[in-house]
């Protein structure tokens, strides 16, 4: 059974594996750390490994309760994945963004597959059916763009994030949703469009935090998986300790 640890900047997720089946996923905040772990511990004794992905700021005292409890696996870049890594600065390619490739290879093997990742930025990974990662994109998400209209600006409000509806924004509030929301819409559906051109056969994974909301407006024909980067994790962790 493994414990699979994601650590972002302001929340944590905790996934218990047992071989490939999620049997439990909790999101908690990233002060409630030590208090969540603990209560999955008790939930789950037969935990024996455990991987950690960390962009955020988890102590070491944190790490170090960890390390006493299970067998710990640090992701970074120095582990071993199951694809061939062709991006020109493989020690700065974000753990996340390892894990989601990872989970591509697990699911779906020698196929072209596009990765999107809808966060806090939305990122765009590519792997061939050769088994090659050649790279992909970083753009800003939607609570970045929001949050960047209202900050760069004098007067343009912040806004909660909603479906615009209308094309037209007949009010500030409203060209703010409009701008935001079907720019976003209209840049995945275009890079898809693009890699398609290229790569008839693509199958195209949409992931993250905002994927549920982008799914239902895009036109191209997508999987969405909130749990593909936990998936990923855990195939990472099973494939360096076998």
């Amino acid at each position: 059974m493994n414990l699979i640890v994601d650590v972002g900047n302001s929340f944590v997720k905790f996934a218990v594996f047992q071989e490939d089946e999620l049997l439990e996923k909790i999101t908690t905040e990233l002060s409630d750390f030590e208090k969540t772990q603990k209560e999955i511990s008790k939930n789950h004794p037969k935990i024996k490994k455990c991987i950690l992905a960390s962009v955020g700021k988890l102590s070491k005292e944190a790490i170090i309760k960890l390390e006493k409890q299970y067998k710990v696996l640090i992701l970074d870049s120095n582990l071993k994945f199951p694809f061939q890594n062709r991006y020109q600065t493989p020690t700065t390619l974000g753990v996340d963004r390892m894990a989601l490739v990872a989970a591509s290879v697990k699911r779906y093997t020698n196929k072209d597959v596009l990765i999107i990742d809808a966060g806090s930025c939305i990122t765009y990974d590519f792997i061939n059916r050769q088994n090659e990662y050649l790279g992909g994109a970083i753009s800003p998400g939607i609570r970045l763009r929001y949050k960047s209209l209202h900050n760069f600006t004098a007067n343009l409000p912040l806004l909660d994030t909603e479906m615009p509806k209308t094309l037209i924004g007949d009010s500030t509030k409203g060209a703010i949703h409009s701008g935001v929301v079907n720019g976003i819409v209209k840049e995945i559906d275009g890079i898809i469009d693009e890699y398609r051109a290229k790569y008839s056969d693509l199958t195209v994974i949409l992931t993250g935090g905002d994927a549920n909301f982008l799914s239902k407006q895009l036109k191209n024909s997508i999987f969405a998986n909130s749990n593909f980067l936990l998936e990923g994790l855990n195939f990472i962790l099973e494939y360096n300790t076998h």
